[in-house]
């Protein structure tokens, strides 16, 4: 009987690794670039230098934790789309409460911490398909392709690596250097990059959401049921996840090497 719950125990926390590794990983990356690229843009740009990404930046980063809160049933009860950094360098925020005992608002803890991840994607995909529609009309078409992977290999891992550097080829494109389009998107790119990663407190909160997750997930081992639900799209999902983190971790990982490029510049 003991075996039996440590094996249970073990098993449900592969599986909560599966759903939000890939987040993790991306999630302590993006934090590290975000670090990095304001404290390069700080020093070569002054310390104003911060505000000019921040204006479009943090207003983004806070609707995304706003709108889903709503969807999870909280209560806004604080909102600050944007301000100038506080002690702690905070430009926003947003209070919402909840229900403590309602299990689907705990876990929606989870996804409102790590929403500015994927509302700032969203809003730089809408952009790309605004501004360089070319652009977006290729990461759907890596995207679909992704999807249809039926297992993991080093070919299928390459095959999407290789997809990605085509991604960034058609980006910086001879092309679009002469292109007003693309210098307004890649601006506004870097303003959504250098604010889409997690606060402690985004972090903080997800934890909360991802307790409950897991035991979710725990419940749904202990009957029998997590086999046959989890393993059918689990594939296609951590596809879908990384597809969405690379190109996230591709515009922070941009704004990085500009804002590197700015220090270079003005030393």
């Amino acid at each position: 009987m003991f075996m039996f719950i440590i094996d249970l125990f073990i098993k449900t926390g592969l599986e909560t690794l599966y759903f939000t590794g890939a987040l993790i990983l991306a999630g302590l990356l993006l934090g590290v670039l975000e670090t990095q690229s304001n404290r390069n843009f700080q020093k070569s740009l002054g310390r104003n230098a911060i505000m000019v990404t921040g204006v479009i930046g943090t207003p983004i980063h806070e609707l995304s934790h706003a709108l889903t809160a709503l969807i999870f049933g909280h209560k806004i009860t604080d909102i600050k789309l944007f301000q100038r950094p506080d002690q702690d360098g905070v430009m926003g925020y947003v209070n919402h409460a909840y229900n403590s005992k309602n299990i689907y608002h705990q876990v929606g803890n989870f996804f409102i911490g790590i929403a500015p991840i994927f509302g700032g994607l969203l809003v730089i995909m809408a952009l790309m398909g605004l501004l360089l529609p070319q652009v977006l009309e290729s990461f759907m078409a890596l995207l679909t392709q992704g999807m249809a992977v039926e297992s993991l290999s080093m070919a299928s891992f390459a095959g999407v690596f290789t997809a990605y550097l085509e991604l960034l080829k058609l980006i910086f494109a001879g092309e679009n250097f002469h292109n007003l389009s693309f210098y307004l998107f890649l601006f506004l790119a870097i303003c959504i990059s250098a604010h889409i990663s997690l606060s402690p407190a985004d972090i903080k909160g997800a934890i909360k959401g991802l307790i409950f997750i897991f035991l979710i997930l725990l419940i749904l081992n202990a009957i029998g049921l997590s086999q046959s639900i989890l393993t059918v799209d689990v594939l296609k999902y951590n596809v879908l996840m990384t597809s969405f983190l690379m190109i996230a971790v591709i515009f922070s990982l941009l704004t990085f090497v500009i804002s590197l490029i700015c220090r270079i510049l003005t030393r």
